[in-house]
This record gives C-alpha cells, sequence and structure tokens, in this order.
C-alpha cells in the first residue's frame, strides 16, 4: 500500500488506549490510502464491465436465470476485495511502522480487530457499489432473454445479501491471512489458491472426494448468491449438499480460524 508514514494509534499520542481509538486509527491509515479508493473503483468497474461482456452472448430464449447473470462478476469482484484485505493486514509489516504501531497498543489484538472491522465495513460498501454496477449492466441482457432472465423478488434479496456477505468475508480472509503471514505477495497468493485456483482444479475433476473437499473451502461461500440450479449441480457433483446457508457457515469459520491463528501469532511473536 502506497502512503505516506502512518498516522500513531492511540497511546503514540497519549490517553488512554480504547477500543474506538484504534478503530478511528486504522480507519484512518486505510481511508487515507490512494490505492484504497483505487481499489475500490477497481473492483466496481471489473464486475460490472465482466457481467456486461458475458451478456453479450445471452441470447433471447437462453435459459439463463435473472441472477446468474448479475452474480458472475464475483470472479473478479472477489480478487478486489483480496488484495484490499491482504494490503490492510499486512501494511504495517510491509512499510516498517509494526514497531510503532503496536508500541501505542501492547494488546495488539484490539488493532487486528479494528482492522477486521474497517476492511469489512469498506468491502460492504464495495460489494453494494459492485452488486448495483452488475445490474445495471446486464439490464440490457436479461431483457433480451425474455421473462426467464428476471429477478424474481425472493429470489434476489436473498442473491443479493449473499453477494455482499462473500465479498465482505472473502475481504476478511484477506486481512486475516496478510496479518497472519506478514508478507502481501504471499497472503495474496495463498489467498487467491484458496478462493479461486482450489475451486477450478476440484471442479474440473468431478467426485467424491473433490466435492467434500471443494466444499470445505472458502469458495464455498459462494453457495449464499448461487440459484436453486446452480446448488442443485454443486449438490449432484458428489460432495455434501450444504445449501447456500452451510456455505456461508465455512466461510465464516474459515474467518474465524484465521482470526485465531493471527491473533495467536500476533500476541505470541515478534511483531517485526
Amino acid at each position: 500500500m502506497t502512503s505516506a508514514e502512518a498516522p500513531p494509534v492511540d497511546g503514540a499520542r497519549g490517553g488512554a488506549v480504547t477500543p474506538l481509538r484504534v478503530l478511528a486509527g486504522e480507519w484512518t491509515k486505510v481511508a487515507g490510502l490512494t490505492s484504497t479508493a483505487w481499489l475500490v473503483a477497481g473492483t466496481v468497474v471489473a464486475a460490472g464491465s465482466l457481467v456486461f461482456v458475458l451478456g453479450l452472448f445471452t441470447g433471447p430464449g437462453d435459459a439463463v436465470s435473472g441472477t446468474t447473470p448479475v452474480t458472475s462478476g464475483h470472479l473478479l469482484a472477489q480478487l478486489g476485495v483480496l488484495v484490499l484485505g491482504v494490503l490492510v493486514g499486512s501494511a504495517d509489516f510491509a512499510t516498517g511502522t509494526s514497531l510503532t504501531t503496536y508500541a501505542a497498543v501492547p494488546r495488539r489484538v484490539p488493532v487486528l480487530a479494528a482492522q477486521v472491522l474497517v476492511t469489512a465495513a469498506v468491502a460492504l460498501g464495495t460489494g453494494t457499489l459492485a452488486l448495483a454496477a452488475s445490474v445495471l449492466a446486464t439490464a440490457g441482457a436479461r431483457r433480451a432473454a425474455g421473462p426467464a432472465s428476471a429477478l424474481p423478488a425472493p429470489v434476489d434479496l436473498r442473491v443479493a445479501v449473499g453477494y455482499v456477505l462473500f465479498l465482505t468475508g472473502a475481504a476478511v480472509c484477506g486481512v486475516l491471512l496478510g496479518s497472519l503471514l506478514r508478507r502481501p505477495l504471499a497472503a495474496l497468493a495463498t489467498a487467491v489458491v484458496l478462493f479461486v485456483l482450489l475451486d477450478q482444479v476440484l471442479a474440473a475433476n468431478p467426485g467424491h472426494v473433490t466435492g467434500t473437499v471443494r466444499a470445505l473451502l472458502p469458495s464455498s461461500g459462494t453457495r449464499l448468491f448461487a440459484d436453486g440450479e446452480r446448488l442443485a449441480a454443486l449438490a449432484a457433483g458428489g460432495g455434501p449438499d450444504l445449501g447456500a446457508g452451510g456455505g456461508g457457515l465455512v466461510l465464516g469459520a474459515w474467518c474465524t480460524v484465521l482470526a485465531v491463528l493471527a491473533g495467536h501469532r500476533l500476541v505470541r511473536r515478534d511483531v517485526l
């Protein structure tokens, strides 16, 4: 992340160290970075552009549900929020400001918690904007495909919420991987493998074992915004039938495990 020297957090300016002051300090650091705005804008544009291009190949009468064209932009959107999370989580270590940050907050964990909350808030907004851009970008394609591509009210609400929640969860995993591994490239490579590469490799080799492993990856969170046909196809692929809620629980479990590991390393190891 490119920025000026990070502002001191809490105790470095005097006064008691409180969770709100730590949160405000982390928000100031993240919001003050030029790269944050570029990442948000790039993620929204990439998601909208991808679904628009894919929509060009949707013709009248195509058997495509209304939610599939809208959510297909997650392939690029998840990369954007993963980069955002990794950069936030590893920033102090990559820029050499970790000693200053954790000297001001000796308990250390509040800093990680603040980074997670700030990144989740930014990712929540980014996901909402990406979803809106995708809906607008596919409006023409969905009209051309006919009534089958209209967004049914009960489904589109679950899909919309699930889409934003998945991107938020991916960003949180990125923060925790960045804090755990402390090296941006290593953390980003790990995130891409977990969220993208392994899922694609396993999907190309269907079976009970590969289906089970695939269901237990953080990419299982995409079930949060999958339509009925997609969920049925995943269930028929040999793995456990998790459903939309189960996919969300798997992603939440990954966030929890990574939080425990990152917090443990932060407390027990040096912060260099």
